[in-house]
């Protein structure tokens, strides 16, 4: 159970820093805001059996998308604390260190490198992306930003 508890408190608090980084990069150089929509569409299309899409928002949109992007956001990042904890084991929790958290964020860009940027159509690693370079840069810095929420979050929750 404890395991569990760490999962959801680090995986949603360093996915909400996550959010929170892209909030502030809308605010301050007008890049888009966090949305999931697309995301959401996506989602639901892999557990429809279609991961691959030419692009994404050609595929009609699914009710309720929205709320199943941001919902499988948040599970997502969840997992991925779920994976620090299991390789790193339950103590880290206890005692956090940065570098297993920054491991697991910087490692966590290649499944939106690999899989979800191809799958909605955007190319391996962002290739078709306008500016591919920027987006992949953007990409792994959030990625590092959700390692460091990790972490933070972690040590803000060292000993409840």
């Amino acid at each position: 159970m404890e395991f569990i508890a760490h999962s959801l408190v680090i995986g949603i608090g360093a996915t909400a820093l996550f959010d929170l980084w892209g909030l502030a990069l809308h605010l301050a150089f007008g890049l888009p805001a966090p949305a999931w929509g697309m995301g959401g569409r996506w989602f639901a299309q892999v557990a429809r059996g279609q991961v691959w899409h030419d692009d994404i928002s050609s595929t009609p949109a699914v009710p309720g998308e929205a709320v199943m992007g941001w919902a499988g956001h948040y599970a997502v990042g969840i997992l991925y604390a779920a994976a620090l904890l299991a390789i790193w084991g339950l103590g880290w929790a206890h005692a956090p260190t940065l570098a297993p958290a920054l491991i697991v964020g910087v490692v966590t860009i290649s499944a939106g490198w690999f899989l979800m940027s191809p799958g909605m159509g955007g190319g391996i690693a962002a290739s078709k992306a306008p500016n591919p370079t920027k987006a992949r840069a953007m990409g792994l810095l959030a990625h590092v930003v959700f390692g460091l929420g990790l972490y933070l979050t972690a040590l803000a929750t060292v000993g409840l």
